[in-house]
């Protein structure tokens, strides 16, 4: 977390991450889902966060 907060401070209006017991783990940043532990079925590998933020401010 410290790291996408470092590099995308000035970008990222809003940032949710929903941690839960039930397996969920999802990232949204700006109002857009940018991961979801379940759809992908894994957990996130690091440095995958800043990538996809990247791709999404890309507008990939």
């Amino acid at each position: 977390m410290a790291e996408i907060l470092r590099e995308f401070e000035a970008d990222i209006e809003t940032i949710t991450i929903i941690p839960s017991d039930g397996g969920r783990f999802e990232v949204t940043v700006n109002g857009k889902l940018i991961y979801s532990k379940l759809q992908t079925g894994r957990h996130v590998n690091q440095g995958e966060l800043v990538q996809l933020i990247r791709t999404v401010q890309r507008g990939g």
